[in-house]
């Protein structure tokens, strides 16, 4: 890692619905991201994270908050301004498919952010570039006449992936890549995700709620509920002990072959609230096996329990059985995701 690439500070992003009624998708959030460098936002399905990947790339604009991308606060830019980092800033959607034109071939599908970025550059130098792209996503040369409903769904996400990486970016943002896909596929877009970052250099927020898919791709994680972090930390930490009842509820989703991991899983009661009418105090309180009425009051601060391992919960102390004294954990005695992950070798 060398520096950080975009730093959100702060953010919130409200939708009015009416005068008396505002959907309040997420509320103050804050994290950062380093060159090359891998962070998943994850969390239940309206906890804001699409928002917050929707606000980096300015497709909405924040209510509130600062973003900067490679020190300058985007959030401030005019579109104009802006227009000129979007090459350096690239998405992939959900799904690929409604992200394709479906009237222009897949040459010219990749072509078209190539004469954007540099309309200089002769039509040779972009077929070259284009073929050099259908390789980096392991394609061939006879899909350039394809149309996208001639492809499958993993042909056309690796379309859309050379898309996102023609213009050579600082920053991709992936909102649930691998979602749309069949189970079989999925293994094979992650692992092209990991080599072409490895390979090219670029960062990764990688939004999902596939944990099978963070675990393997990403080297940080963040966990989002009801618009808010709840806790952050290396992805190896956060699978190895979550320290936030919100986590330990997520990772205990995963389906364990383990009847013994799975008897040991860790629920929450009832449904999310809504974010039109989010609880007072912790947000987490209805549902959280935890809860004091304290924490109904005030909603906790995010803080550091180990190093770079904030956490956003008043009974974290005493519920991990963390000495604040020593920052240290006791040994872990509970077994959670024995999925590998690229940092596990």
């Amino acid at each position: 890692m060398s520096g950080r690439l975009l730093e959100v500070q702060d953010l919130v992003k409200h939708f009015p619905l009416s005068h008396r009624r505002t959907v309040k998708a997420v509320n103050g959030v804050s994290f950062h991201i380093e060159r090359a460098e891998a962070l998943a936002l994850v969390g239940e399905s309206g906890s804001g994270k699409t928002t917050v990947g929707r606000c980096v790339l300015r497709l909405i604009e924040p209510t509130r908050g600062i973003i900067s991308f490679r020190g300058e606060n985007i959030t401030a830019m005019s579109q104009e301004k802006f227009r000129r980092l979007r090459a350096r800033i690239q998405m992939v959607f959900q799904e690929p498919y409604d992200s394709l034109n479906p009237r222009m071939r897949v040459g010219k599908t990749l072509e078209e952010p190539l004469i954007l970025a540099n309309r200089s550059s002769s039509p040779a130098e972009r077929r070259q570039r284009v073929l050099e792209l259908l390789e980096m996503v392991r394609l061939s040369e006879p899909f350039l006449d394809m149309y996208p409903h001639q492809l499958s769904g993993g042909e056309q996400q690796r379309v859309s992936i050379a898309r996102a990486i023609a213009a050579g970016p600082d920053l991709v943002v992936l909102d649930e890549p691998t979602s749309a896909l069949d189970v079989s596929v999925r293994a094979e877009i992650l692992n092209l995700l990991t080599d072409l970052q490895e390979r090219l250099g670029f960062a990764y927020l990688f939004i999902s709620h596939d944990l099978t898919a963070v675990r393997r791709v990403c080297h940080r994680v963040a966990i989002m509920y009801l618009g808010k972090m709840v806790e952050m930390g290396r992805t190896e930490e956060i699978f190895a002990r979550p320290l936030h009842p919100y986590s330990r509820a997520l990772l205990s989703s995963v389906l364990y072959p383990n009847p013994v991991q799975e008897s040991s899983r860790f629920l929450l009661k009832g449904e999310i609230p809504s974010p039109i009418n989010l609880p007072p105090g912790c947000h987490l309180y209805p549902r959280c096996p935890w809860a004091r009425d304290e924490c109904n009051l005030t909603y906790p601060p995010l803080e550091e329990l180990l190093s770079g391992h904030p956490v956003a919960c008043f009974r974290a102390w005493e519920e991990n059985s963390l000495s604040p004294a020593s920052g240290m954990l006791p040994p872990q005695t509970g077994d959670w995701a024995e999925t590998p992950d690229r940092h596990s070798n």
